[in-house]
């Protein structure tokens, strides 16, 4: 199971990612939606250097023009880029043309019932999706804290041609079942290792714990 910690913030946050074996670290540069975990570009880059080659960072970004992106993503030193808008699919071929080994994870959008309320047709370039809730009435695309349908998360993974993570309100308390339920490629979660606004190590460590432990289980659930 590959486990993102998104919404690092400092160096700090980034070493508990780093103690609790993440797999992948997230930083958020260049917003448009509403959201508390955004930082500029130069921490970005002070973030993912400390890191190194210990884990993979994704660029998580709601940015919509390609070369914007591609300008970020050669100062930052991410391996990892998370479209998270509604870009237009001429300017992710920009991005693919110019970064072709940088990764672009995808993001859908799925309501609390299930229901995908992104347009699949138009994604053309992907290697990875993520399924994530979102809050209307607070403008938040990500980091809502809300779960949607993981019995209905799982036949949309099913159905997709990418690798595909879960993300919308999981915790180290309820990661488990989601993924029973789900069987994602990876978890991604925000506000769910957060204590009091902020990253909280003990809630990483059980998170990427738990996640971890779920995949003897998918393994019998495969034999």
């Amino acid at each position: 199971m590959i486990v993102k910690i998104c919404a690092n913030k400092s160096i700090e946050d980034a070493q508990m990612c780093l103690n609790a074996k993440a797999d992948i670290i997230g930083i958020l540069v260049g917003q448009k939606h509403n959201s508390t975990d955004f930082v500029d570009k130069e921490t970005a880059k002070k973030i993912t250097d400390f890191v190194g080659r210990k884990c993979d960072v994704a660029l998580v970004t709601h940015i919509t023009n390609a070369k914007e992106i591609i300008e970020l993503t050669k100062y930052i030193g991410n391996n990892i880029i998370q479209l998270h808008s509604n870009i237009d699919e001429s300017e992710v071929l920009k991005i693919k043309k110019t970064l072709p080994n940088v990764k672009l994870i995808r993001l859908i959008h799925v309501a609390q019932d299930g229901k995908i309320t992104s347009n699949l047709n138009q994604i053309k370039y992907a290697d990875f999706y993520l399924l994530d809730s979102f809050n209307l009435k607070t403008n938040q695309v990500g980091g809502t804290g809300l779960t949607h349908d993981w019995n209905k998360s799982r036949i949309i993974i099913e159905n997709l041609d990418k690798p595909s993570f879960l993300a919308g309100g999981l915790n180290p308390d309820n990661v488990k079942e989601a993924i029973n339920k789900a069987h994602p490629y990876g978890v991604d979660v925000n506000s769910g290792c957060k204590l009091n606004g902020k990253k909280n190590a003990l809630k990483v460590a059980q998170f990427v714990r738990n996640a971890k432990d779920t995949e003897n289980f998918l393994d019998n659930q495969k034999s």
